[in-house]
């Protein structure tokens, strides 16, 4: 069983930083894309950063790129920790982030953005950046 546990959202002043974690257990470390995804009020949930596990290929949303960093401690087989760097926060970034897991397979899109591609979802964690 798949699970995921999100921590470290908050308040940040615009041009801050805010780190979150999302620790994964339950997977295999080498199969797996992890995803981060953040959902507005009134907006529909949309993915910003995907990386595939145990590498360091990564795919981000243009709106978040040269400014958020997806990353995975080197963990173990079936636990590790995924980290989520948000540096030069904006207003616009304010919404529930979630991280997600997708298993890789034969069908599976390349580094997914779509959130129907998971399977696994952590809880949330809410962040609100304030001008």
């Amino acid at each position: 069983q798949v699970q995921l546990v999100e921590s470290g959202g908050g308040s940040a002043q615009a041009g801050g930083s805010l780190r979150l974690s999302c620790v994964v257990s339950g997977y295999t470390y080498h199969s797996y894309y992890l995803g981060w995804f953040r959902q507005a009020p009134g907006k529909e949930r949309e993915g910003v950063a995907v990386m595939y596990s145990g590498t360091e290929n990564t795919r981000y949303a243009d709106s978040v790129e040269g400014r958020f960093t997806i990353s995975q401690d080197n963990g173990m087989n079936t636990v590790s920790t995924v980290y989520f760097q948000m540096n030069s926060l904006k207003p616009e970034d304010t919404a529930m982030y979630y991280c997600a897991a997708a298993r890789d397979s034969s069908s599976t899109a390349l580094f997914p953005f779509t959130p129907y591609e998971y399977g696994y979802w952590g809880q949330g964690t809410q962040v609100t950046v304030s001008s």
